[in-house]
């Protein structure tokens, strides 16, 4: 459907493009809703102009809705990035080309950007640089507004939209669905400004929680009751590498596809939403010095750790202590006579 008139100036017209991507964000955001991304979309008033694996529209089409969002003849309210930007090589970003021009999607990415009301990075790739920035990184791939944990990125360090905004970064590997279309519908309603926004440009809603609150091992975690195998039940921080207490997320919180996460299916997190997640050190291992994590929970005193793993310790009951090493529940919770 086509909406014309005053009914188009009063919705919010939105592009995604796609860099240095493999699609997951993608992926991720098409598990949103019942209806699919577009018309969930389209019912929070936001009308998608184009995606790249979504949309009809293709070739000479699409460069002249390009040439005419530039130029100013169709307003862009929302620019959604997915994927790194390929800034090599030296800085020219003729690694990432735009089909069927010479034209280098660094610089179309930074043409919309300057004419866009809000630029979402989406995906931790456009966030930060993400997996393309690994080591030794040829491809010279940065982030919209972080080029890892500097700030920079390939729209430099002093970018405001129109808004005024810098890059809102809805990071992940890939995100969460919620997490990308309620951030798209704030933005669309206004509601959404530079003070719900954390350091790394991370809207809050999601950026103030940890992956750690609502993991179903909490009570392993509680009593220090470590898994050591990957399939074990029990808490996968002091031997297995995950980092669900120092992650920023409420993924276990609200479930992927309402019943998943990743801790919930035996694997560790591995902090995606965080700038460089990509180098992680202790994949399915934790760093130790003298037996002590590495990685901490946020806000914990070494000692205090130290002091209440011990006492944690000494108190596992059996019944956890069995369970945390076995990959079904071994020993049931004890009940009263009479089974109340």
């Amino acid at each position: 459907m086509t909406v014309t008139g005053e009914a188009r100036r009063q919705r919010t017209s939105m592009i995604w493009l796609q860099a240095g991507s493999c699609g997951g964000c993608t992926m991720s955001a098409l598990e949103t809703g019942t209806h699919g991304l577009i018309a969930d979309l389209a019912a929070s008033g936001i009308d998608v102009l184009w995606h790249p694996s979504l949309s009809l529209a293709s070739g000479a089409e699409v460069l002249d809705l390009f040439d005419r969002l530039i130029c100013g003849d169709i307003g862009l309210d929302i620019l959604c990035v997915e994927g790194s930007i390929l800034c090599g090589p030296n800085g020219s970003g003729r690694f990432n080309r735009l089909a069927g021009t010479m034209k280098p999607m660094m610089t179309l990415v930074r043409e919309l950007a300057s004419i866009a009301a809000v630029t979402v990075g989406i995906g931790s790739c456009a966030a930060y640089g993400g997996i393309p920035a690994a080591a030794p990184d040829p491809a010279e791939a940065r982030g919209l507004g972080f080029d890892g944990t500097r700030r920079g990125g390939a729209l430099g360090p002093d970018y405001r939209s129109r808004r005024s905004l810098p890059v809102v970064n809805v990071a992940g590997c890939a995100p969460h669905p919620g997490w990308i279309v309620e951030t798209l519908t704030a933005i669309a309603a206004g509601l959404l400004g530079a003070e719900d926004l954390d350091a790394f440009g991370r809207p809050r809603f999601f950026a103030d929680h940890l992956a750690h609150h609502g993991c179903s091992r909490n009570e392993f975690y509680e009593f220090k009751a470590s898994a050591e195998r990957p399939s074990d039940r029990g808490c996968l921080m002091e031997h297995l590498g995950c980092k669900a207490t120092q992650a920023v997320g409420d993924c276990n919180q609200r479930r992927w596809n309402g019943s998943g996460s990743c801790t919930d299916g035996g694997s560790t997190c591995i902090a995606c939403t965080a700038p460089g997640f990509e180098a992680v050190n202790g994949l399915q291992s934790t760093p130790k010095v003298a037996g002590i994590p590495v990685g901490l929970p946020v806000d914990m005193p070494k000692a205090w750790f130290v002091a209440l793993a011990a006492l944690s310790k000494s108190a596992t009951p059996k019944r956890v202590r069995d369970n945390s090493r076995a990959d079904r529940v071994i020993v049931p919770p004890s009940r009263p006579q009479g089974g109340r």
